[in-house]
């Protein structure tokens, strides 16, 4: 049997998990500063009131874009790392594909640049990138709490506590008045922010206990 032919040896790359795990953290803290930039850039802006599409929108639009496609980045960061580390379960596993969808159509929000401008050029998907985006962070860290409840019992009990906040909040999203619902978006996206650091930091030990 030649070297081609051998089954590969399987391990673990900790130093890539690691450096993984701070790039998501670091694209959240991208976007969050991206946002931050943008309020103070964007003439006429009411953080509270306005929303991160009316401030993609626009002359600055590039600003906020920068922004999500870092926290894209942050979430395909995650997904490679589930997947190179497998903690067992069809959760997990479909956990994976999820976390992939979901860097594609935070991409994709960015990409299409359909904020707040009544853009009505061909087919406007925002609406349903954003559907697709709550109902997918309601149930990826629920269905991956018990996976990483195998790393620890605190990392699947916030997943799930993560889960079941994000179900409760984030309807109440398309029923609030516009004087209030930009600050209420915040606080979704800081709830999407835990989630990738609860995964990343489970990640990043794991790579330091794996380096000694």
């Amino acid at each position: 049997m030649n070297d081609e032919t051998k089954s590969p040896k399987l391990e673990n790359a900790p130093t890539l998990m690691i450096v993984l795990g701070w790039y998501a953290i670091i694209g959240c803290i991208v976007f969050s500063a991206a946002i931050i930039a943008a309020d103070f850039i964007v003439p006429d802006h009411d953080w509270i009131a306005d929303t991160i599409s009316d401030l993609g929108a626009g002359k600055y639009e590039f600003i906020v874009d920068i922004g999500i496609y870092a926290f894209s980045g942050s979430l395909i960061s995650v997904a490679l790392l589930a997947a190179h580390v497998h903690m067992g379960g069809w959760g997990w596993s479909c956990g994976i594909i999820g976390l992939a969808l979901l860097g594609l159509i935070v991409f994709l929000v960015g990409a299409r640049n359909e904020y707040g401008d009544n853009d009505s050029d061909g087919v406007v998907i925002h609406i349903y990138l954003v559907y697709a985006l709550g109902l997918l962070m309601a149930i990826i860290p629920w269905l991956m709490s018990q996976g990483a409840a195998r790393a620890g019992r605190y990392y699947g009990q916030v997943l799930v506590g993560i889960s079941i906040v994000w179900a409760i909040s984030a309807p109440v999203f398309f029923f609030l008045p516009d004087e209030i619902d930009g600050i209420y978006e915040r606080y979704l996206g800081l709830i999407a922010f835990a989630f990738v650091f609860v995964l990343a930091r489970l990640f990043i030990r794991r790579g330091r206990k794996l380096k000694g």
